[in-house]
C-alpha cells in the first residue's frame, strides 16, 4: 500500500469510496440520499483540504481528509472500499493522518465517528469525548465526538 497526497482530479474516485463504503453499513438509501452532498468531493476540495489516498496495486482503495484548527486536527473522513476493508489500510491511513496532524502542529485529533467505527478508533487509541445529536429522515441519530492526543 502507498498513501499519497489527493489529486483533484480523483474527487469522482473519492466520492464513489465513500458512498460505497457507507452503504457497506446497511443504512437504508433514503439516509445515503441524504448524505450524498457531503460525500460528494468536487476537485475544490482536493485543493483547499488535506486529502491522501490509499493505493494498492495502482488503485485507490481508500482516503481521509484532515483540517487543522489551531492546537487541533479534526479528521473528516477515512474511508476504505469495502473489498479492503481488514487489510490495515484503514489503520494506515489513520497512522498517516497523526503523523500529519504533528507535522501541522496539533496536538489532538478529533473525530465524529460512525457508530459501526467507533470500535476500529478506539483500537487506534481515541477515546469518547463526547456526542453530536442529530437526525436523519426524522429519526435521532448520536453520533460519538472521539479524540486522541499527539
Amino acid at each position: 500500500m502507498q498513501i499519497q497526497k489527493a489529486h483533484p482530479n480523483q474527487a469522482e474516485t473519492l466520492t464513489h469510496i465513500a458512498l460505497t463504503a457507507k452503504r457497506h453499513w446497511g443504512y437504508p438509501e433514503r439516509w445515503i440520499e441524504t448524505w450524498a452532498p457531503l460525500l460528494a468531493f468536487s476537485s475544490a476540495d482536493l485543493e483547499r483540504v488535506d486529502f491522501f489516498v490509499a493505493k494498492v496495486d495502482d488503485e485507490v482503495v481508500g482516503f481521509y481528509s484532515l483540517t487543522a484548527k489551531g492546537p487541533r486536527a479534526e479528521l473528516e473522513n477515512l474511508w476504505v472500499l469495502p473489498d479492503f476493508m481488514g487489510q490495515g489500510i484503514g489503520r494506515g491511513l489513520f497512522e498517516h493522518a497523526l503523523v500529519r496532524a504533528r507535522e501541522l502542529g496539533c496536538s489532538t485529533l478529533e473525530i465524529e465517528a460512525d457508530p459501526h467505527a467507533v470500535g476500529f478508533y478506539e483500537k487506534m487509541g481515541a477515546r469518547t469525548v463526547g456526542q453530536h445529536v442529530g437526525e436523519v429522515d426524522g429519526q435521532p441519530r448520536r453520533l460519538p465526538i472521539m479524540e486522541i492526543s499527539l
